[in-house]
């Protein structure tokens, strides 16, 4: 009598691979959690640089008042929604522009960021030129922008409940 030939699988093979292809799909899984939150991350940088870019042009565009832009900006420099405009109908002086673009950046930057954000600019320089020019006067000194804001990251051993502050730093010359 010759011994029978076994074809197909036992069903212990077939629980191990299933073992194996389950263990990668969890692997798979936990790459997909940090590739979100990582790209959270860069979403959220990417705002921060175009509003510091945005905020930069503005004040570019206003050099006379340029010292005037420095200071907090949050939620409570922001305009609320349906408030006036501070320009009214007419065009903007240099100094109601300034109130405008405080209160339009800071309403971006609320939008924009997570809840909580908070930046902060500061000018060390002069305006070079006369009140004549003071809407295209030189500046001799940078700017810096500091952008904050909470946002989870991946560190799984802190024992803090609130996410840590991220910051956006950047100085520029206008």
């Amino acid at each position: 009598m010759q011994p029978v030939a076994r074809r197909g699988f036992t069903l212990l093979e077939v629980l191990i691979a299933l073992l194996v292809f389950s263990l990668g799909l969890l692997g798979l899984a936990g790459l997909m959690v940090v590739s979100v939150k990582t790209n959270q991350s860069a979403y959220l940088r990417t705002q921060a640089s175009f509003l510091a870019q945005s905020m930069a042009d503005r004040m570019r565009a206003n050099t006379g008042q340029i010292n005037a832009y420095a200071g907090d900006y949050d939620a409570s420099t922001a305009s609320a929604p349906g408030a006036p405009d501070p320009c009214g109908t007419a065009a903007c002086d240099p100094s109601q522009l300034v109130a405008r673009d405080r209160s339009v950046w800071s309403g971006q930057l609320v939008q924009s960021m997570p809840t909580g954000v908070a930046a902060h600019i500061e000018c060390n320089g002069t305006v070079l030129g006369t009140p004549a020019t003071s809407g295209a006067a030189t500046y001799d000194g940078t700017c810096s922008f500091l952008i904050q804001w909470a946002e989870a990251n991946l560190d799984r051993t802190s024992n803090s409940t609130a996410p840590p502050t991220q910051t956006f730093a950047w100085v520029f010359q206008p």
